[in-house]
C-alpha cells in the first residue's frame, strides 16, 4: 500500500510554530480513508454496505516535533482484525525519516442501527480484505 502524504499547513501549528499535538488525530483519519480507499473500501461503499467502524480507542507517542511546511508521510497498517474489532497502526515521519509519531486506532464494527456486528460474517469481503493485510 502507498504511504499517505500530508503536508502541514500553518494554521496546524501553535504559537510556537510546531504542528498543535491535536491534529495527528486528524492526520490518521486522512491516512486511514487514503488506505481504505486503496483497498478498494472508501467509506461510502462501506456505508452503503451497512457498516461502520467508530473510532473506540485511540493513543500517540509522539517522538518529534513537526512544523509549518513539512511533509509527513503516513504509514498504516493493520495490526490486527478479530472479531469485531479492528486495531490500525500509523507511523508518521518526516522528509529525513526521523519518526514524528507513532499511533494507534481500535475500532469497532457496527451494524446501521449501531449494533455491534461480526465482520467476518456480516461483510466478509472488507473482512478477508482486512485479514490479508494483518501483520504486514
Amino acid at each position: 500500500m502507498r504511504p499517505y502524504k500530508h503536508k502541514i499547513q500553518y494554521y496546524e501549528t501553535d504559537k510556537m510554530g510546531i504542528t498543535h499535538h491535536s491534529n495527528y488525530i486528524r492526520f490518521m483519519e486522512e491516512a486511514r480513508t487514503d488506505f481504505l480507499e486503496q483497498m478498494g473500501w472508501p467509506y461510502d461503499k462501506l456505508e452503503e454496505s451497512g457498516v461502520a467502524s467508530p473510532v473506540i480507542s485511540l493513543e500517540c507517542k509522539y517522538k518529534s516535533p513537526s512544523t509549518y511546511a513539512d511533509e509527513l508521510t503516513i504509514e498504516v497498517s493493520v495490526e490486527q482484525i478479530k472479531g469485531a474489532r479492528l486495531c490500525i497502526a500509523y507511523k508518521m515521519t518526516g522528509r529525513d525519516g526521523e519518526t514524528v509519531c507513532e499511533a494507534k486506532s481500535e475500532h469497532c464494527f457496527v451494524n446501521s442501527a449501531g449494533r455491534p456486528i461480526r465482520l467476518q460474517r456480516d461483510c466478509p469481503e472488507l473482512y478477508e480484505a482486512l485479514k490479508a493485510l494483518e501483520g504486514k
